[in-house]
């Protein structure tokens, strides 16, 4: 059985370990979505990854309502972006940019005050990070219900993910993710509690799926599917988005995912110990590995001791660490040498600024 420390091929990707850093909105961005200088540092520090999965990054202005959250929509910033990935590159590292369309989860102050879109007409439970009018910093507000996507509208759609998907090659990324997770646009059409269509996007499995198969097909055809990866979310609520029956929804999913020929699959599914969500069905991940023939990563709290034992037992093929990654820009060195891990400041994951950003220490 292969080592947490062992390398491996994701694709066109060498990763010369099986630690990979798990994409963490950080809010160090512009209100224009612009990545800012202080990025550079604070992914570089984190190069000894096996792979940076990059924070959500969105594909459209429609697609993005996180206050200080980065894009890859226009020019400005792409190139911003691209100082970023020539700092992970100089300090030996390998970076993706995570696809992200947020749906029913952008809130209308983002949209000139029109209405998100999802799978059907619903509305996403608390509230969001968006803009003060007149000042700086950031308020929450309640999420607004949100409108069907058009048919009509999915060419549209998919080549703002086929936009993004070159701007990111453009910017230096070895690749991209596509993000099916976490109840966000994708994943609300895949799941049974908020897609209620009647197209050929609705109702049965296949038509639950068939907009992550077009997503990555398109992405796929324009970057190749050697660098490109997809995340989703089984076994369990996220954001209100929930499935009654997950095993063969994410078992056909993971089946068209192998079919395209994806460079991996990452997966945010928890367990029941974890510390953001509890499962509420049997573990998913088993019965995807089986129909995905690729490398399969998994997510959720884990610590050297059970990352290893998912390696021994076959489970997946690497694992991604997020808030440990987060507070351990050393991160591989730390669990090799078994050396204590920094806390987390969880109060400034998302205040801008260096502070709990790029200045948590490595280890002497």
């Amino acid at each position: 059985m292969p080592n947490l420390f062992d390398p491996i091929q994701l694709g066109a990707i060498h990763a010369p370990n099986r630690l990979l850093m798990a994409p963490l909105t950080r809010g160090r961005a512009t209100r224009e979505h612009v990545p800012t200088p202080i990025m550079a540092d604070y992914y570089a520090q984190r190069a000894s990854a096996g792979l940076i999965i990059s924070e959500a990054t969105g594909i459209s202005q429609q697609g993005l309502g996180w206050a200080y959250a980065p894009g890859l929509w226009t020019d400005e910033q792409t190139d911003a972006w691209k100082p970023v990935v020539e700092a992970v590159h100089a300090a030996g590292g390998r970076i993706v940019a995570q696809l992200w369309h947020m749906g029913r989860l952008v809130h209308p102050d983002f949209l000139g005050g029109t209405a998100p879109v999802s799978a059907s007409a619903n509305t996403a439970p608390g509230e969001v990070r968006t803009y003060p009018a007149e000042e700086s910093g950031e308020i929450k507000r309640p999420y607004a219900q949100a409108r069907p996507l058009r048919t009509d509208e999915i060419p549209g759609l998919l080549e703002d993910y086929a936009r993004a998907a070159r701007n990111a090659i453009r910017a230096g990324f070895d690749g991209v993710q596509v993000h099916a997770a976490n109840g966000y646009l994708i994943d609300s059409f895949l799941r049974d509690n908020s897609n209620f269509r009647d197209d050929d996007y609705g109702g049965s499995i296949p038509n639950r799926v068939r907009l992550l198969r077009e997503v990555t097909q398109r992405v796929v055809d324009t970057i190749g599917g050697d660098r490109t990866g997809v995340r989703l979310s089984p076994n369990g609520e996220v954001q209100g988005i929930n499935d009654s029956n997950p095993a063969p929804l994410f078992e056909a999913a993971a089946a068209a995912l192998d079919e395209i020929g994806i460079a991996f699959l990452e997966m945010r599914e928890p367990r029941p110990e974890g510390t953001r969500g509890k499962p509420d069905h049997p573990p998913v991940h088993p019965g995807m590995r089986k129909v995905f023939k690729g490398p399969l990563i998994l997510n959720a709290d884990y610590h050297l001791d059970d990352a290893q034992a998912a390696l021994d037992a076959g489970e997946a093929d690497a694992i991604a660490f997020g808030r440990t990654f987060l507070a351990n820009p050393d991160l591989p060195h730390r669990l090799r040498e078994r050396l204590p891990l920094n806390p987390q400041r969880e109060e400034l994951f998302y205040v801008g600024g260096a502070e709990g950003y790029t200045d948590y220490p490595v280890a002497a």
